[in-house]
């Protein structure tokens, strides 16, 4: 009677192995103790594995004949087919080999320069060519690289997640990441420098026209009646007689002479005046300057006021 393949010496070696390597690592685990899981001396596994090393590296093997198979398929098809031939079908590849996966994101590096190293390099060179396609630029070329890790990384990551609804996610955002761009530039979003979200160019001009056209109407019109400037001096004494702007007829005249202190200032301010310089100091609205200028008294009058309470 034959005996079952899958139950010879070599298989049963690689099994023991593998479900050792994801309970202690790689690192931790011992030709000893997967030799007493089998009820195998030392000897006997490294009849089959000379050394720790090349358990790994079988364990790996599979994985790497599928995508050597994979990217052998695709060669030969036209572009586009071959590009979404070697995502689908490298993703079928990743959950196939999910635990031998998992164990090498975490122990790449133990496999050394060897020839499981190397082809590993030369499958995902591959992969990269076939994703960007004939005479790639470089934005092709990233995008393929990343396509790649958007069908491999969620797969270790994911552990809880079942195939087919990780498959479904992870070929979305592959399929997102590789749209192409609109083939005119206006019709491409646009950022609010305000908010950050994309704004379509023309409704955002029809918006910024609507919020001026807004504010116009909202604005009342000015009035022959209207004062043209009332100050705090003003509203403070009760003065019905508005103050003109600096450089209007009548008004006082602009420029550094406007600033200078006029004979005849009040050494002090009124009740009234005070709680006027108060309330435009605490609403943060005027300087001390600014007050001054508008209640007409120097600096040291209007800081006099403001820190006697």
């Amino acid at each position: 009677m034959t005996a079952d393949p899958a139950d010879d010496t070599r298989t049963r070696i690689l099994r023991a192995a593998l479900d050792l390597f994801a309970e202690h690592g790689y690192q931790r685990t011992s030709l000893r103790q997967i030799g007493e899981r089998l009820r195998l001396t030392k000897t006997a596994i490294l009849y089959h594995f000379p050394a720790k090393e090349h358990l790994l590296a079988a364990l790996v093997e599979p994985l790497v004949a599928d995508l050597e198979a994979l990217l052998d398929s695709a060669q030969t098809q036209p572009t586009e087919q071959a590009r979404w031939t070697v995502l689908e079908g490298w993703l079928d590849v990743m959950l196939t080999h999910r635990r031998p996966l998992g164990m090498l994101f975490h122990d790449i590096a133990l496999i050394g320069r060897g020839d499981t190293y190397h082809r590993l390099m030369e499958v995902a060179m591959r992969a990269n060519d076939l994703i960007a396609g004939p005479n790639a630029g470089r934005r092709e070329r990233v995008l393929a690289v990343q396509a790649v890790g958007a069908c491999s990384d969620p797969v270790v990551f994911f552990t809880d997640v079942p195939d087919e609804v990780l498959r479904a996610d992870m070929l979305d955002g592959a399929r997102r990441l590789l749209a192409p761009l609109p083939a005119d530039p206006a019709a491409a979003p646009h950022l609010d420098p305000a908010t950050g979200a994309h704004l379509d160019a023309a409704a955002g001009a029809r918006t910024d026209a609507a919020v001026g056209a807004r504010t116009t109407a909202t604005a009342p019109p000015p009035t022959r009646d209207t004062p043209t400037h009332v100050s705090a001096r003003d509203a403070a004494s009760g003065s019905a007689t508005p103050t003109l702007p600096a450089g209007a007829a009548g008004g006082p005249a602009s420029g550094a002479g406007s600033r200078r202190r006029r004979p005849g200032r009040p050494p002090a301010l009124g009740r009234e005046q005070v709680e006027a310089a108060r309330r435009m100091h605490a609403a943060g609205t005027h300087s001390v300057d600014a007050i001054a200028a508008e209640l007409g008294v120097s600096r040291a009058t209007v800081y006099r006021h403001l820190t006697v309470q």
